[in-house]
């Protein structure tokens, strides 16, 4: 007999499954089962490349565009290697690290290397 998981959102124990999918009447809060951020998961969203693949923490992208830094006269240049990406929440899915600094990026800039 498997559980039924309580929401992640308000810890709600109120959940039903609904297809793939688990469903909180209580929020309104919906998520499939076993997704998380180490498997591309944030905020019930599945962050992807500009291929459709998945992302997950700890990947490795390459740029597919060069891309201005507002601010600076600095451009993250087509084909530069990220190593070791992080997933965060928000406009910008992806923190990482460069030789230029820190960076948010959008995901769609992105192809997993």
């Amino acid at each position: 007999m498997t559980s039924i998981p309580s929401c992640p959102q308000c810890a709600m124990d109120n959940t039903y499954p609904d297809g793939g999918l688990f469903i909180c009447p209580d929020c309104g809060h919906e998520w499939q089962a076993g997704n998380d951020v180490s498997t591309g998961d944030i905020d019930g969203e599945v962050v992807r490349d500009a291929n459709g693949t998945v992302l997950a923490d700890g990947d490795s992208v390459v740029l597919i565009k060069d891309l201005k830094v507002k601010g600076t006269s600095t451009t993250l240049k087509v084909g530069t290697k990220i190593k070791s990406i992080r997933l965060v929440g928000g406009d910008h899915g992806v923190d990482c690290k460069t030789d230029a600094g820190s960076f948010l990026l959008k995901a769609c800039f992105l192809k997993k290397a």
